[in-house]
């Protein structure tokens, strides 16, 4: 009985002054100097960060459905409906972005469905003086499209965009040129290239909360359309460390521009 009493109390007194890592750094809790370094950071012997093992590689997945309604000048009213797929990955000040989207689009004459274009771009982010970010970037947009007006054929495009943040708001502005590629049908149809402009203003009414809006201008690819003007509104929501959502509203400022455009997409990013 003595024996087992011994035992019992040698165990206690092992666990009373067992290893306690609660930081799980691998520095012991007693002598450890900073107590709550993250489980992406490597630790000295200290216990204090020396080097962060996160990644600088992420990536975003963003589900969306839009909704429009055209009224094109010459064209019948429609509504459209599409399910829209993104995919981003980052690195540092370099991203790049893969999306495409399935329509269905109907009227009083007709219903259609099938594939958009689909679009695969480039980006580079430079910082040259404090709060003020200038990206440029280049794209292929990818004739997925089926179409019968000879526009099957993949166009490029550059842009450069520029943002200047002060306190909790921000202005900013691009500027776009695609090169279309697609035949012309003699008699009927012309393509021209195009350029795009966007001017707009944001803030940042709470920290997970980003509201904006923008003037739009585009020509059209048609060299007899007049040119494409929107004005939208934008929200970006973080919900939590990964998961956000976007709003954006677009209403036409002309007769080429959709009426109303409306999307919500959700986001994960890792």
């Amino acid at each position: 009985m003595y024996k087992i009493l011994s035992f019992l109390l040698l165990l206690s007194a092992l666990e009373l002054s067992a290893f306690s890592d609660y930081d799980m750094d691998g520095v012991d809790d007693d002598v450890d100097q900073c107590p709550n370094t993250l489980m992406s950071e490597l630790a000295d012997i200290n216990g204090c960060t020396i080097k962060s093992l996160k990644s600088p590689h992420n990536f975003d997945i963003i589900v969306g459905l839009n909704f429009s309604q055209t009224s094109y000048e010459g064209l019948e009213k429609s509504d459209t409906t599409a399910t829209s797929l993104q995919i981003d990955y980052y690195y540092k000040n370099f991203s790049m972005q893969a999306s495409t989207s399935y329509y269905d689009s109907q009227s009083v004459a007709y219903n259609e469905d099938g594939m958009n274009d689909s679009f695969l771009g480039a980006y580079y982010k430079l910082s040259p003086v404090n709060k003020l970010d200038i990206r440029v970037g280049a794209g292929i947009i990818i004739s997925t499209y089926d179409s019968t007006l000879n526009n099957n054929n993949s166009d490029y495009v550059a842009s450069a965009n520029i943002s200047y943040i002060f306190d909790q708001t921000n202005v900013f502005g691009g500027y776009s040129f695609t090169i279309i590629n697609d035949d012309d049908i003699a008699g009927e149809i012309s393509y021209q290239n195009t350029n795009s402009y966007n001017a707009g203003i944001g803030f940042y009414p709470k920290d997970k909360l980003y509201l904006s809006a923008s003037y739009n201008y585009s020509d059209s690819i048609y060299a007899d359309v007049q040119t494409i003007q929107t004005a939208s509104l934008y929200a970006f929501y973080n919900i939590d460390a990964n998961w956000f959502t976007t709003f954006n509203y677009a209403y036409g400022l002309s007769e080429s521009a959709s009426d109303n455009y409306l999307s919500l997409r959700l986001g994960y990013y890792f």
